[in-house]
This record gives C-alpha cells, structure tokens and sequence, in this order.
C-alpha cells in the first residue's frame, strides 16, 4: 500500500508501503480521456456524470493529481477516497472539493454499492482568468479541508445544488457566446456561496462530534503545556493541534470560528495565557523562566502578548497576588 505526501513527485516512497507512482492530469480533455468519457464540450469546463466514469486497471496503485478544480456530489460510491491517512467511505450523498496540485488515492472497495450517482464539476483556472472570482475561489476554505471532513448535505440542500449544476449544464451545452463564460461563472459562484453555508450548518447541527473535538483539543493543549512539550519544542502551532486531532488545519480553524467565535490560534494563546498566570501566581519563577517553558524564544514576545490579553505585564500580574 502507498503512502500519500501532499508534494508533487514523480514516485512516492516510504519504508514498509511500497512504491506508488503519481499521475498528474494536466487538462480536463485528458481526465475525459483517462475516464472514457467523450470529448468535453468546452476544454476548461465540464461536468460529468458520475455513473458514467470508467476507472484506469490501476487506479488503486497510484495517487492523482489534477491542474483543475473539482467539485463533486456523489451517492453510492463503490470506492474510497484517502488523504494520508484519512479515508472516508462515501456510502451517502456527499460533496467534496479539490483544487489544483492536491494529491490523493482512491480505493476500490468490493464490498460498497454498486450503484453510482452524482456529478463532478471540473473547472480549469484557466476558465476564470481575468474574472473576481480567480482570486476569491482560494478563499473558500473548504478547498483545504481533508476527504474525510465532506459534506453532508440533506435532500433539501442536495436538490439546490443540483439545481444549480443543471443550470450550468444547461448554459454549457447552449450556443456559446460572449454573455455564457459570466453567467457560468455566477452559477459557480452560486453554487460555492450555497456549500459555504451547508458547511457552516454541518458545523451547527453536528454538535456532538464537533464539541468533541473541542473537548479533546482543550485535553491536547493541556498536556502539551503540562508535559515541558513547549519548552522542547516552542510555541504549539495550527498545524500540530489539528494533526493531533485528525483533522486539516483549516477545517479546524473554521469549525472554531462558527461554535465559539474564535480562531484555532486565538485558542492557543487563550490556554498559553492560563498557564502563564497559574506560573505566575503559584511559582517563584522569573517571568523570562515562564516565557521558555510557554515555549517562547523571546521573553518580549511573551510579555507584549501577556499584556495585550490581560491587560498587564506579567509582572503587575504577579503583584495583585501580593
């Protein structure tokens, strides 16, 4: 079995998971090609049946990598999808995005539904040159977030955004002109603004797994603190609190900001500002002591942020214990 790093590489290799080679698809007539689909209507937009898509023999032996976006609804898939080492089964209606240069895997699965439905929208970024939403495509976070934090759309959610897919389609297959590259764009926005908030409902109505993962976080910043990680290792980052949770940073990021109105980092400097003031009221070390064992590589840096949450230096603190 081959091991995912998200880089763009020739061959992949880690001891004990074998050799696995990538395989970059470079335009959206090549992915048709690969796929057995007819010649796309236009090179730098498509959607595609899902029930329709032939897979490669090897398609399990290899990791993927498009120079397009694609977005996807899909019900009954009889394969799974795997980030590293987060797979998901999309055994129900579900949506998942990918942007250009992210590589992934995908998995024959014999024992999941044989029945296919859904639709893959694929779009170039070619196709919004010189249009707002080139640079505001990036800022939809979910593009970052990992297979296994998809979609889940309800019937209600799901019939929209087929709506908006036949729209397009609709638009695709007409007689192009110099009105349809906008009103397809628009559509596509649409349909990005409607996943935006599915997603922000999902983090609302999926209250239980998600306030376990604020439960498990809280646990996770505590021991890095109690346990001298900071001193050894600094500061704790995004990246490390979401990697030890099994979630993408962003993911993350966005989670928090829905339930609790503040951001993963904005966490971490809230726990760090605890410990700092139980050190500082229990202990008779020097603040520049506190400062490296917070993991700070500076002791300015821990003052100016003890007094910009608190309201006082660290040690103003110390002497309202006196």
């Amino acid at each position: 079995m081959c091991a995912i790093i998200i880089v763009t590489l020739k061959w992949l290799y880690l001891p004990g998971h074998g050799k696995c080679k990538t395989h970059r698809i470079k335009t959206i007539s090549e992915f048709h090609q690969l796929r057995g689909l007819s010649t796309p209507g236009h090179p730098l937009i498509s959607i595609v049946d899902y029930a329709a898509i032939k897979r490669p023999p090897d398609i399990s032996e290899t990791n993927w990598v498009f120079d397009f976006y694609s977005i996807s609804l899909k019900r009954g898939l009889d394969v799974k999808l795997k980030y590293g080492q987060q797979q998901y089964d999309f055994d129900e209606g579900v949506m998942f995005f990918i942007s250009p240069n992210q590589v992934f895997r995908i998995e024959t699965d014999p024992d999941a539904p044989t029945e296919r439905s859904g639709w893959m929208l694929l779009i170039h970024p070619d196709f919004l040159w010189n249009t707002p939403l080139a640079k505001k495509i990036r800022q939809y976070e979910y593009f970052d977030y990992a297979v296994n934090e998809a979609l889940f759309l309800s019937d209600k959610e799901e019939a929209i955004l087929n709506n908006i897919i036949q729209a397009i389609r609709q638009e695709y297959h007409s007689n192009i002109d110099k009105f349809s590259q906008q009103i397809i764009i628009s559509q596509i926005e649409t349909l990005l603004n409607y996943s935006e908030r599915f997603y922000h409902r999902q983090f609302l109505t999926r209250k239980i797994s998600n306030h376990k993962i604020l439960d498990r976080m809280e646990v996770v910043l505590a021991d890095y603190f109690n346990n001298e990680e900071a001193l050894k290792n600094g500061l704790p980052t995004v990246q490390y609190l979401a990697k030890a949770l099994n979630v993408s940073a962003k993911y993350l990021s966005s989670l928090l900001k829905v339930l609790t109105g503040q951001t993963a980092q904005q966490h971490i400097h809230e726990q760090l500002i605890e410990k700092a003031k139980e050190k500082l009221s229990t202990t008779d070390l020097s603040v520049n002591e506190i400062a490296y064992e917070l993991g700070f590589e500076h002791p300015q840096s821990f003052t100016k942020l003890f007094k910009t949450k608190t309201k006082l230096s660290p040690l103003a603190f110390r002497k309202s214990f006196n």
